[in-house]
């Protein structure tokens, strides 16, 4: 078959691209033909939902209140939360200087500041829910090979058993920072290396960590620690996300397992008791990746292949589901009024409405690293009054927060 006409395609079904299906499924006409294209084979979940398989080892993401929120208009939450860590508490600390502030939940009204939750759980939840959905077709594996503008909408080139061409009004670009499609558009993306690579893996106290997060700075590099339930015969169990110079990160995922706890103890201190456990340790890499253009006309680019962030704040898939939000509500409009999904008057609509959330997410994931290593006496000491002025001055403190859960970008209060 040749040339079937969709209204949107989406090139990549990882968690944004199928997140983006979820949302646009819910919130467009019946009428409209959606597709996800993904490379890698989608697993057929059947009509039970997915089973929960705890590893030490897995991966996780910090899911903010506001995608919480997004994920509640979807009727899904409530499934997904089930095997979702709350973070009730976040410490942020600077290592060898008094500044600190402490974030509750409680102080707030709120359920949880975020929830943190297993990357193979959430994308397999998603998927089940997408696939009982039943109103996007599922290409995999299959990939869009090449995109060229062709009339309003585009003309796509699959590698695809059956499927080979199709038009479609909207292509969704949203596979991934490195993303081939992306660049065969001539879309030019800027990167800022960092020098520093992120040294992920799971570790396990000797104390409970009662739902709190950690966010500790320091010489070397931000050190982030994230609750996670327990599994595999572990508890107390946490994720981190460690920020290094290249060679140290190095050193630190070939050392055996008692050096890397030592010297991880030795930066984290002694809050949670002793470290007992480490998981597989792993770095990569950090840069922050912009997309020079993110709308043309009958095009988007989303997710990592549109923005790609400094992990310290935890902020980019949870920017992604905003930019979601903000999407379709944008091309929901336009189809009510008469135009095509790919308009680029509505397209341009959605960019500049989500221009400052964008930018502004951004600066705070490249800024805050950068201040906190930086080892001028004077901003030293800035940063520790800043730190424990979140304490004393709750206006302060509360828009920091209302930041961090996503809740200022969308709107409304975070009950």
């Amino acid at each position: 078959m040749m040339g079937e006409q969709r209204n949107v395609v989406i090139a990549g079904g990882g968690m944004v691209g199928i997140s983006l299906a979820l949302v646009l499924a819910n919130q467009l006409p019946d009428t409209t033909r959606i597709t996800l294209v993904e490379s890698v084979p989608l697993p057929s979940s059947g009509d039970k939902a997915p089973t929960y398989h705890p590893s030490f080892d897995a991966r996780s993401t910090a899911l903010s209140f506001s995608s919480r929120r997004i994920y509640e208009a979807l009727g899904i939450w409530e499934g997904l939360a089930q095997w979702a860590c709350p973070i009730n508490t976040i410490h942020v600390s600077n290592r060898g200087r008094f500044g600190s502030t402490v974030l509750q939940a409680s102080e707030y009204d709120w359920p949880a500041l975020g929830y943190v939750v297993e990357n193979a759980w959430l994308g397999r939840y998603l998927l089940h829910a997408l696939q009982q959905q039943g109103r996007v077709e599922l290409l995999s594996p299959a990939s869009v090979t090449a995109a060229e503008a062709d009339g309003k909408g585009m003309r796509l080139v699959l590698s695809h058993p059956e499927l080979t061409e199709l038009h479609t009004d909207l292509l969704v670009v949203a596979d991934g920072a490195g993303s081939p499609l992306r660049e065969s558009l001539g879309v030019i993306a800027s990167e800022k290396p960092y020098g520093q690579h992120a040294l992920v893996a799971n570790i396990a106290f000797a104390q409970a960590h009662s739902g709190c997060a950690f966010e500790r700075f320091t010489d070397q590099g931000p050190l982030a620690l994230l609750p996670l339930l327990s599994a595999a015969g572990a508890e107390h169990r946490a994720g981190l996300v460690w920020t290094l110079p290249p060679a140290r990160a190095k050193t630190l995922c070939e050392a055996s397992d008692a050096e890397f706890l030592e010297a991880l103890q030795e930066r984290f201190g002694y809050r949670l008791g002793r470290l007992r456990q480490v998981g597989e340790r792993h770095a990569y890499p950090l840069a922050l990746l912009r997309a020079g253009e993110q709308v043309r006309q009958g095009v988007v680019i989303m997710g990592n292949a549109a923005h790609s962030l400094h992990p310290v704040a935890g902020q980019g898939f949870n920017l992604a589901l905003r930019d979601i939000a903000a999407l379709t509500e944008t091309v929901a409009a336009a189809l009510s009024a008469g135009k095509e999904l790919g308009d680029l008057t509505a397209l341009q609509r959605y960019e500049s409405a989500q221009a400052q959330d964008q930018e502004q997410t951004i600066q705070f994931s490249d800024l805050v690293p950068q201040v906190f290593m930086n080892s001028d006496p004077l901003l030293g000491l800035t940063r520790d009054m800043a730190l424990s002025g979140l304490d004393v001055l709750a206006p302060l403190k509360h828009q920091f927060v209302r930041h961090a859960a996503g809740i200022a970008a969308m709107g409304g209060s975070g009950g």
